[in-house]
């Protein structure tokens, strides 16, 4: 199988942000699998802050944050990850910091009954 140029989308959000009753980050996952991305990932950081926090939020045994950082990747091809960072850009107004980075992909595969698939097609 070749190798083929992709992108990775990480965005930075709280994991209390949501998009109308919705969870931001389960909003964001949904709608990339809606678009068939061809992967996603939901990671909890354990210590940060962004632009519209006041303190750092923190992971303690002592005082469990209900506010950690959120990180979501998302790789697929490049054109498809610029449209879909578009397309959350119309969703969401504030309170996202979103990077993207060139990968190389060298191979994307599902389970075995699936037709075998070249990558990020």
């Amino acid at each position: 199988m070749r190798s083929a140029d992709g992108a990775r989308l990480r965005i930075y959000i709280g994991e209390s942000d949501r998009y109308e009753h919705q969870l931001l980050y389960e909003w964001i996952i949904i709608q990339a699998k809606a678009q068939e991305l061809a992967g996603a990932t939901v990671l909890r950081g354990l210590m940060g802050f962004g632009a519209n926090t006041r303190i750092i939020h923190t992971f303690k045994i002592e005082r469990l944050s209900e506010d950690l950082p959120i990180i979501i990747e998302l790789v697929d091809a490049a054109d498809k990850i610029e449209a879909f960072l578009s397309f959350v850009e119309q969703h969401i107004h504030s309170g996202l910091l979103a990077t993207i980075e060139r990968v190389e992909v060298r191979f994307h595969r599902g389970d075995k009954s699936s037709s075998p698939k070249t990558p990020l097609t």
